[in-house]
């Protein structure tokens, strides 16, 4: 069966949520250049949504975790209102996964772990960029990258106060499956005491 044709049915789906994220995850990193890549929702303490696309780096019973710089857009966002949702589209698939819940920062310990993990040119771009501030121009930019390669060269590149990672601790998750009738599938988990609860919304 095409796997943009294949149902999503109750019978079918992990009790749960984080398994059967697992197992969708493993299948679109089969078809699927960057299944990682996701839409990041927040909102700013008036209420005025905002979404960009990030990289999941990570994800277990704990949340789901990237990284950004603190004082960006996104940052200042979910520090101010730390309700966020996060959407995954693997298209190849005709999937859809949504999970909504309140973020965290992750410890000091991840994020130095985390930074230092990245290529070294990354790295430097961290403690370069002022992210989602004016900039003068693109040549400010690299004039400062150059600045401190030349300056930190030698030595290993600190990881700046403003950056590491937030964690989203999911309180509910929709799997949506393509249907070519436009009938489609989507199964919403929901917090249940300590368990979930599955039911089917209405395409």
């Amino acid at each position: 069966m095409d796997d943009r044709a294949r149902p999503l049915l109750e019978r079918d789906v992990d009790p749960d949520p984080l398994r059967q994220f697992e197992t969708w995850f493993r299948e679109a990193g089969a078809a699927v250049r960057a299944p990682e890549a996701m839409a990041v929702a927040a909102a700013a303490a008036t209420g005025a949504p905002s979404v960009r696309m990030v990289l999941l780096k990570g994800f277990d019973e704990r949340g789901f975790v990237f990284f950004t710089g603190y004082d960006s857009r996104k940052g200042r966002e979910l520090t101010a209102n730390p309700q966020a949702a996060l959407l995954f589209y693997w298209d190849p698939l005709g999937r859809q996964v949504r999970i909504e819940g309140l973020t965290e920062g992750a410890s000091r310990g991840e994020n130095e772990r985390y930074f230092h993990s990245r290529p070294r040119a990354s790295q430097i771009a961290a403690l370069a960029s002022q992210q989602s501030r004016p900039l003068a121009s693109r040549e400010t930019l690299d004039a400062r990258v150059a600045a401190l390669t030349a300056e930190l060269e030698g030595r290993d590149v600190p990881l700046p106060d403003a950056w590491g990672g937030f964690r989203l601790r999911p309180d509910s998750y929709e799997f949506w499956q393509h249907r070519e009738d436009r009938l489609h599938d989507r199964l919403r988990y929901s917090r249940d005491g300590d368990g979930w609860t599955v039911e089917r919304l209405s395409p």
